[in-house]
């Protein structure tokens, strides 16, 4: 039997290094199916129940691992499923390769069944978008799109028709008029050079030798520069504020990070953009700039990979192009060492009352269960190697202030997307790629509810996945969202009584718990972790516990009370659950 062009598609994705690829059989891929089975002992095929799922599981398996993650579709409707995973892997710098089937040739533009224009649909989320029309461009465009992939950080996609994916692969079967063959290039890539030129990092380094009370703003693209952050947070005397994607750059219980920033940061990190004079962005382009100093009113120096980025947000004195690690390693002799620590110590101290407010709120005591008391016991409980994957939500806020980072624990969220349903699927995948390590999704109802069947998937591929559902029974964010513009919620609350997601669990061979008090908490957090199987922890929380940002504005406290003077429904719980937190915050 000779090689089709499906089996020299897998081969080549081989060579580069593909392992997994996640997706749905349909009768628009057979033959990469077939591809797919003639490889099967070098790339491995994980079936999945919805292809936004494993377009999730693809995205986070390149998050955990820096490898391109692969995601495969059938034609028409399939293909189109995907792309709010792929949308996640675009606009968080994600390699990820689609894979989509597509009406055999003859009968393209006839209008025939399931024909979508792909290639066109996938125009705006990919960076490289081909259709192939004949076996002769493999390897060459496979190899251009990993390159494309890898080379822009961002998604890439592949269309073969029917007929294609199953012709002889070394078929050509027209006449070549150009003066030109098909390339035959490698499967090799070279990393580009991530040091940023010696006269951009003086002048780096003469403004931060300049500041006088700096701060230092870490994002993802420095979560593998944890040592040289820490370095120049010494050297600087300067705090390290994190965003949310960026949460695993240094740890949480590091005297040099005054924790997250925006929405569901922390106290001092607000007061610190208040009180600086210099701020120093590293692989980040944070979006939130209302938290940022103003424009013009604090000198900003900004080290970003990608230069389309660089200075992208406010007003930058000094973009430096380049790699954060490989940068900050460059940059960090030509500093001058602050002896006095008195800027830095200031934000410790007020680090050190934010703790003892956020223990404070996470209430053993308290039903309805406080949801801070649950992710406070996965903190203290789960490994140090664990990985925590999140949706976006409440959750993120809960996550971002109970979830300590320590050792060599990992944090994965849907950063600048912020989409629901990515939590769990990103768990899958990033159990595909560390089998032997302790990976937790911490899911809202809402976010579970969309995409529960890959639970299954959990299951039936025998993955050691731990699930813990924030159960509100509400899409709580938006509850608060309306009630911070100053409208009564609407809409938000699904009726009792509080679904019991553990059922999917037990139904299917699986572990599945169920809590509804406060004292089944621990004993249920430490029955999940112990399980050496998938499992998972629905728990009830309190639907009407806010997740307040870390220093209230005067416009967001009136919003909030026009809300409840315009009829908010449950004002009286909502009420009695910011009074019970104030009491906690002052015994602390």
């Amino acid at each position: 039997m000779g090689q089709i062009v499906s089996e020299a598609l897998i081969e080549r994705l081989a060579e580069w290094g593909v392992d997994t690829v996640f997706g749905i059989p349909g009768d628009g891929i057979n033959g990469i199916m077939e591809g797919l089975r003639r490889s099967q002992d070098k790339v491995k095929f994980v079936l999945v129940h919805h292809e936004e799922a494993a377009a999730f599981m693809a995205t986070g398996y390149a998050k955990a691992t820096g490898k391109l993650g692969v995601c495969l579709a059938t034609s028409g409707p399939g293909g189109i499923h995907l792309l709010n995973g792929l949308y996640d892997a675009k606009l968080d710098h994600m390699p990820v390769l689609a894979i989509t089937g597509m009406q055999e040739t003859s009968v393209l533009g006839t209008g025939y069944q399931q024909e979508v224009a792909l290639d066109k649909l996938y125009a705006d989320v990919a960076e490289y978008d081909q259709m192939i029309y004949n076996p002769a461009q493999l390897p060459g465009v496979v190899d251009i799109a990993v390159r494309t992939a890898y080379a822009r950080r961002s998604v890439v996609h592949l269309t073969f028709p029917n007929d294609i994916q199953v012709a002889d692969a070394d078929a050509d079967p027209w006449a070549h008029v150009a003066p030109a063959s098909p390339p035959r290039t490698s499967p090799i890539r070279l990393q580009a050079p991530g040091r940023p030129r010696e006269e951009d990092l003086q002048q780096l380094a003469d403004l931060l030798n300049d500041g006088k009370k700096i701060a230092i703003l870490a994002g993802a693209g420095a979560l593998h520069a944890r040592e040289e952050l820490l370095a120049l947070a010494e050297t600087l005397g300067a705090p390290i504020v994190k965003t949310l994607s960026g949460k695993a750059t240094v740890p949480d219980d590091s005297p040099y990070t005054t924790g997250g920033i925006g929405l569901l940061g922390t106290k001092p990190s607000e007061d610190l953009m208040d009180d600086i004079d210099t701020l120093f962005m590293v692989g980040t382009n944070f979006p939130y700039t209302a938290h940022l100093p103003e424009a013009g009113s604090v000198r900003v120096g900004q080290l970003e990979a990608d230069p389309a980025r660089a200075g992208a947000r406010t007003a930058t004195e000094v973009p430096v192009v380049g790699d954060a690690k490989e940068g900050l390693a460059a940059l960090l002799p030509l500093l001058k060492h602050r002896g006095d620590g008195k800027f830095l110590k200031k934000y410790q101290k007020g680090m050190a009352d934010w703790r003892k407010r956020m223990a404070a709120q996470a209430d053993a005591g308290r039903n309805p269960i406080s949801p801070q008391y649950v992710v406070s016991v996965l903190d203290e409980m789960a490994a140090d190697d664990a990985v925590m994957t999140c949706d976006s939500g409440t959750i993120a806020t809960w996550a971002a202030r109970h979830w300590g980072i320590r050792g060599g624990r990992e944090f994965f969220l849907s950063g600048n997307l912020a989409t629901m349903a990515p939590g769990m699927p990103y768990a899958i995948g990033i159990q595909h790629a560390f089998p032997g390590r302790q990976v937790i999704g911490y899911v809202g109802d809402g976010g579970f509810a969309m995409l529960m069947a890959e639970f299954l998937t959990a299951i039936q591929h025998k993955l050691p996945v731990k699930i813990v559902i924030n159960n509100n029974n509400s899409l709580g964010q938006i509850l608060w969202e309306q009630m911070v513009l100053g409208y009564p919620e609407h809409g938000v609350r699904y009726p009792q009584p509080f679904v019991n997601y553990a059922a999917l669990a037990e139904a299917n061979g699986a572990l599945g718990i169920k809590v509804e008090q406060a004292a089944d908490v621990r004993g249920a957090v430490q029955q999940l972790l112990a399980h050496s199987g998938p499992a998972l922890l629905d728990v009830n929380v309190n639907p009407d516990e806010p997740p307040l940002p870390g220093k209230i504005e005067y416009d967001q406290a009136k919003k909030f009370t026009e809300a409840f003077l315009k009829g908010q429904p449950h004002k009286a719980t909502i009420a009695t659950t910011l009074f019970k937190d104030k009491i906690n915050e002052l015994k602390a």
